[in-house]
């Protein structure tokens, strides 16, 4: 039997050691905006998602670039709407003029602007 030091036992069925996770805290995120005092809360690292930030700014207007490969008709398209959904693969928009929704996937999102300022914190729990 090989020898794995530091009491290393090896990993069932591998031979390999194992060295198991280790525990990690909460990692967050914070900084300061120049000219603003004071730390600025942010949104955890880990929580930091576009479908994260769309569900921040639900019902705030938006402008979703998106590109479309291998489309003969279009590859690239503009929408502007309303957020009212947004998921780990999609974003629903509301058009206010015309009521048309449209259901968006993020895999072909590059980038949305607002005319607003946006949220970026969590409310605390």
């Amino acid at each position: 039997m090989p020898s794995y030091g530091s009491g290393m036992m090896p990993q069932p069925g591998t031979g390999f050691p194992s060295y198991g996770p280790s525990p990690m805290p909460p990692v967050t995120t914070g900084g300061t905006i120049p000219g603003m005092p004071g730390p600025t809360p942010m949104l955890p690292a880990e929580e930091s998602f576009v479908e994260n930030i769309l569900r921040l700014n639900l019902g705030k207007t938006g402008t979703f670039y998106m590109t479309y490969e291998n489309n003969s008709e279009w590859n690239a398209k503009i929408f502007r709407g309303v957020i009212e959904a947004a998921g780990r693969d999609h974003i629903i928009i509301s058009d206010p003029k015309t009521g048309m929704r449209y259901l968006l996937l993020m895999v072909n999102l590059d980038y949305v602007t607002f005319n607003e300022e946006l949220n970026y914190t969590y409310p605390f729990r």
